[in-house]
């Protein structure tokens, strides 16, 4: 794009120089013995050119003036089409985030007759994570994660035989879930009357406000085979 704007620049200002060059010429050529009609009639021909003269060298600064900007304006565009790329990859979850927020251990709670390890009760689990994440996410958290494993889009919290995946990662409990955001309005969310944590009763949830995070950044290869972006037309 700026190298067709230089181009552009340069060709508008070869054909203002022949011009002008042109326009000296002519009164050069204007033989001195003419008729005092013809000279009269040249004045006013000298008049216009030196006017068309002063709009040519005013449209000749101005595209000065925006060649100039251009070349300044290549690496503050660079600079902030990387600034989008940045900011795209930190919604999209691809960089480790810090910021204030929460953290909810989630561990379930020892019934007689359990032993560790026992899948008694790794039934509930993904619909007790989901529900946490959920309720976060409703709350306005702007990042989470799940024992290490950063939660994105496409990221899935299921069932897998006596564990549960998240992206394709198995884990277990005690479960760790940080979440970035206002960790009042998380907390809220959660320790509400009749809310996740008061209608729980078969695990042990604790809430805790942090003044500071680390979220780690999504490591695993996202492959899309039929989603495309769409082309706005011009």
């Amino acid at each position: 794009m700026n190298r067709a704007l230089y181009l552009s620049i340069g060709f508008v200002s070869v054909i203002l120089g022949l011009m002008i060059a042109f326009q000296f010429r002519t009164v050069e050529q204007v033989d001195a013995g003419v008729s005092s009609d013809r000279a009269q009639l040249l004045t006013n021909q000298l008049k216009e050119i030196e006017k068309e003269m002063v709009a040519l060298q005013s449209e000749t600064n101005d595209l000065e003036n925006k060649l100039a900007k251009a070349a300044k304006g290549r690496p503050e565009a660079s600079e902030a089409v990387l600034e989008e790329l940045q900011k795209n990859h930190q919604i999209a979850g691809f960089t480790e985030l810090k910021g204030p927020g929460l953290e909810v251990r989630i561990a379930p709670v020892q019934k007689e007759g359990q032993h560790n390890g026992s899948s008694l009760f790794i039934v509930s689990d993904e619909d007790l994570l989901l529900r946490v994440v959920n309720e976060l996410r409703a709350a306005g958290a702007e990042a989470l994660s799940i024992n290490s494993q950063r939660i994105i889009s496409t990221s899935e919290i299921r069932l897998a035989g006596s564990f549960i995946n998240v992206n394709l990662t198995r884990i277990s409990p005690p479960y760790s879930v940080l979440a970035i955001g206002i960790p009042d309005q998380l907390e809220s969310s959660l320790l509400i009357k009749g809310g996740l944590v008061d209608t729980t009763k078969d695990w042990d949830i604790s809430v805790t406000k942090q003044g500071e995070l680390l979220l780690p950044a999504y490591k695993h290869r996202i492959k899309l085979e039929y989603a495309k972006p769409l082309r706005e037309a011009k």
